[in-house]
């Protein structure tokens, strides 16, 4: 063959291999709304930017017939590319090869960029659309997996890692994207689950679809296994980047660094009469998040899940920001078993990447019940609590109104090593409110008063007596626990300050090979 001939076989065969499964298939995947790995791959990195590894592998398994049926590539698109000019590491499972099935050169393909993407210290991206493992390689296609699996574990908080879902993802499949920091699923298209719904049906009895077993709203809702749902993988895409965008490349570097036109000292008017008069009434924590953000932009993570706590990232003067606030419009605010979870592991993302940690606290306490007892409230509280006192990175809390109980010592509490403590003026922090905690201090005495005016009056009486003591930040700041009492509408400039003067901060836990706390 003469070198020219040698030039148009490799052409050919790039043609060949860029085709997957064939133009069949590709029509069918496009039929149901799906795209292609490599179509995927070309709308999530900046254009041209995409370099194409393992193109020409192939299957080696003569099991099944296999032998005659092998197509370039094998199943998944790998390779690097640049997001906003930062390199990232990429896989894409391609549906058209054997449904997307894992083989054992598929996962030595995945496992080399993850390891690429360690030795270069850059983010790694896996976009999932399998139907489990190849069936017909037995026990490799499994050890695939598990190769996949322990890079997922060592990669865990040295370099970001991202999961899509955009197809199925079953089995012994979901717990790569469950090792991963973020997973997005689509609607309609994508589904997680262990077992499916014909082997639920065989061994439980219960009839289930395959959208209300493991589907995105599903994910997304109830379990929070998934961070995000999104209506399609355009928008998936377009959250990837902006989500990357907080992150820095890897746990050694610092978090991007922006330009911000928003002016630091911009006062914010209406903070100083967002809180209501009455106590007991809500008031939407996400207006205070957007008001005092710069340009009011919040990226919200887990916005569907466990929706009295909030969690997202925004920037301060430019600076990439976790944020964790209650929220008191759902269930007053307080904690609960997925609250804490939720924001335990948000915490500890942050943490691993650099990136400083702002806590709005309205927190009435954790949740009662046999119910959250029984979930163990207890040691996923714990979770949270554990997550801020380990964290050495900044750490600045605005206390906007309730901190009472445990919940006041586990949301970034000066003793659990917050750096700025400070508190509106409308704060209060006690061990429980005014009602619950004359009850238990003057019960004996009510219980002895026989008139209901003279009884309703003294409970009046201490109730205002321990309100004033306690409904205002004032005694915790007699205390040092709070470093300052700022007024509400000066609150981004605060946070700002504190944050730059954090910038130096060096803190060093203990040796140790690790703690004994999952999150």
């Amino acid at each position: 063959m003469k070198n020219q001939e040698k030039v148009a076989d490799l052409i050919e065969k790039r043609v060949q291999a860029k085709l997957g499964g064939g133009e069949k298939r590709i029509a069918s995947q496009h039929k149901k709304g799906k795209l292609t790995a490599r179509e995927r791959i070309d709308m999530l990195l900046d254009e041209g930017s995409f370099e194409e590894l393992d193109m020409f592998v192939t299957h080696r398994s003569t099991n099944f017939g296999l032998e005659r049926e092998k197509y370039m590539g094998d199943g998944v698109v790998t390779g690097h590319g640049t997001i906003d000019g930062r390199i990232v590491f990429i896989f894409a499972q391609d549906f058209t090869v054997f449904g997307g099935s894992l083989s054992e050169t598929m996962a030595q393909k995945i496992c080399k960029v993850m390891d690429m993407a360690m030795k270069m210290g850059a983010p790694i991206i896996g976009i999932n659309d399998s139907g489990g493992a190849r069936i017909q390689e037995g026990v490799t296609s499994l050890a695939g997996y598990a190769e996949i699996f322990q890079r997922n574990i060592l990669a865990s908080g040295v370099v970001p890692q991202i999961s899509a879902i955009y197809g199925p993802c079953a089995g012994g499949a979901v717990y790569s994207p469950a090792l991963t920091d973020f997973i997005l699923m689509t609607e309609q298209n994508s589904y997680m689950f262990v077992t499916g719904p014909k082997v639920v049906k065989s061994v439980t009895g219960e009839d289930i679809t395959t959208e209300d077993l493991g589907g995105a709203d599903v994910h997304a809702r109830k379990s929070g296994v998934t961070h995000f749902k999104v209506e399609d993988e355009e928008e998936g895409s377009m959250l990837i980047r902006k989500l990357i965008s907080y992150m820095p490349q890897n746990n050694l570097e610092e978090p991007p660094l922006l330009k911000s036109k928003d002016p630091i000292d911009r006062l914010e008017d209406t903070l100083n009469s967002i809180i209501p008069d009455n106590p007991n009434q809500p008031y939407d924590m996400k207006d205070v998040i957007h008001s005092i953000v710069d340009n009011g932009e919040f990226l919200e993570i887990h916005r569907h899940y466990a929706r009295n706590i909030i969690v997202g990232f925004a920037r301060f003067n430019g600076a990439s920001t976790g944020i964790v606030a209650n929220q008191p419009n759902y269930l007053a605010g307080v904690l609960d078993v997925d609250a804490s979870r939720k924001a335990a592991r948000f915490v500890r993302f942050c943490d691993a990447f650099n990136i400083p940690v702002l806590t709005l606290v309205d927190v009435p306490g954790f949740l009662p019940g046999s119910g959250q007892e029984y979930a163990g409230i207890i040691t996923n509280g714990a979770k949270l609590l554990f997550a801020y006192g380990e964290a050495t990175i900044p750490k600045v809390t605005v206390t906007i109104r309730k901190s009472y109980g445990g919940a006041h010592d586990v949301m970034s509490s000066k003793q659990l090593r917050g750096d700025f403590n400070y508190a509106w003026p409308t704060a209060e922090i006690a061990v429980m409110g005014a009602a619950g905690a004359i009850e238990v201090l003057e019960g004996k005495n009510i219980a002895a008063m026989t008139d209901p005016e003279e009884r309703k009056a003294y409970i009046a009486e201490k109730e205002n007596e321990y309100k004033e003591k306690f409904a205002n930040p004032y005694e915790a700041a007699s205390f040092g626990y709070i470093d300052d009492v700022i007024e509400p509408r000066n609150t981004r400039f605060r946070v700002i300050r504190a944050f730059e003067a954090l910038q130096t901060k060096k803190v060093l836990n203990p040796p140790r090979k690790h703690a004994n706390m999952p999150l």
